[in-house]
């Protein structure tokens, strides 16, 4: 099987001949990714901001931290300014260019697209957290409208890809952190009257596209994971397994959707510990994946973040492809 046929299946719990595999940290990755640039003539409008005016910041050279920092510059900071806002164009022909070329390698892989922070995130990226959620109770009406725009965007891009690349294209990647490491961050009627039916529209366009639908979310996303399964999402990237509770979420999901995930980020892999790692490895593939698939093993990109140094991500990688991808040959 090519790494695309493998990774497809594994998704569509059609019986792929190993797990897939996403360790680009390591040269040993089924998928590529294909970019989605700026606007034509883009330029930041400040040091460290994005294409939406968010401000970003950094930990400072030399501080031993290592992470992308986070927007403390909301351009956002009234919802009586969103027609202010300069809203990015999805069909801006620019933003492809990127991706045509790196097309150009993809070989027999499985190709993931995307535009990165998606909806949540970009929404509060905007407006502020605080503010966010004030809001959500005191100007219901405006942050509907707010969730409107911003989606536009994540579903212009995901038709765009599929105008222009249908069938090169195979998954759109997208994040969405949407909890703490006790809960999500709102209640579930909450989450349903803001987002639940627009996700629904965002997995529509993404496979009306032909393409998959993957997210990333950290935190204790246990109760969101059954909404995002209502909407349609295909993958879920889940980076703290011990968090969430590896068998309640096997009782409750496996089968349902597609896991990507890796042995816990913050409660195994910092120990570097090759028995932990590989008894986790093991329980992963048991009580996550299935024998017609569901699960596909992806490194945590920044390593030195988390303080997990190559030699550890080695054990788990070797740990996996001896339990679930025998014969990968690396």
């Amino acid at each position: 099987m090519t790494s695309y046929e493998i990774v497809r299946r594994a998704v569509e719990f059609e019986r792929p001949e190993r797990i897939p595999i996403r360790f680009a940290a390591l040269d040993v990755d089924d998928t590529h990714w294909a970019g989605v640039g700026p606007a034509a003539g883009w330029q930041a409008s400040q040091p460290n901001a994005d294409e939406w005016g968010c401000v970003w910041e950094t930990p400072p050279e030399g501080s031993g931290i290592v992470n992308m920092g986070q927007p403390t510059g909301h351009p956002l900071s009234s919802l009586d300014r969103m027609d202010e806002i300069r809203w990015p164009d999805p069909a801006d022909d620019a933003r492809y260019e990127l991706a045509a070329h790196d097309l150009e390698g993809a070989g027999d892989k499985y190709v993931v697209a995307g535009c990165g922070f998606t909806f949540f995130e970009r929404m509060h990226f905007l407006h502020g957290m605080p503010e966010l959620f004030v809001d959500m109770h005191e100007r219901r009406a405006d942050v509907h409208e707010f969730a409107d725009r911003v989606l536009e965007y994540p579903i212009g891009v995901a038709r765009e890809i599929g105008k222009r690349f249908r069938g090169r294209v195979h998954g759109f990647g997208m994040t969405d952190d949407w909890g703490t490491q006790q809960a999500a961050f709102l209640s579930l009627p909450m989450w349903r009257e803001f987002f639940k039916d627009r996700y629904r529209r965002l997995f529509d366009a993404i496979h009306d596209a032909g393409m998959h639908a993957w997210m990333h979310s950290c935190g204790h996303v246990n109760e969101v994971i059954g909404e995002w399964i209502d909407c349609g999402l295909d993958v879920v990237n889940l980076q703290q397994p011990r968090n969430l509770g590896i068998e309640e979420i096997g009782r409750r999901y496996r089968g349902r959707i597609c896991f990507e995930s890796l042995c816990d980020i913050q409660a195994t892999l910092p120990r570097g510990d090759a028995h932990a790692i590989r008894e986790e490895a093991a329980l992963l593939l048991d009580r996550w994946g299935t024998p017609d698939g569901g699960f596909v093993l992806s490194d945590y990109g920044d390593g030195a973040a988390i303080g997990v140094p190559d030699e550890t991500k080695r054990l788990m990688l070797d740990a996996f492809i001896e339990l679930g991808a025998p014969g990968l040959g690396v």
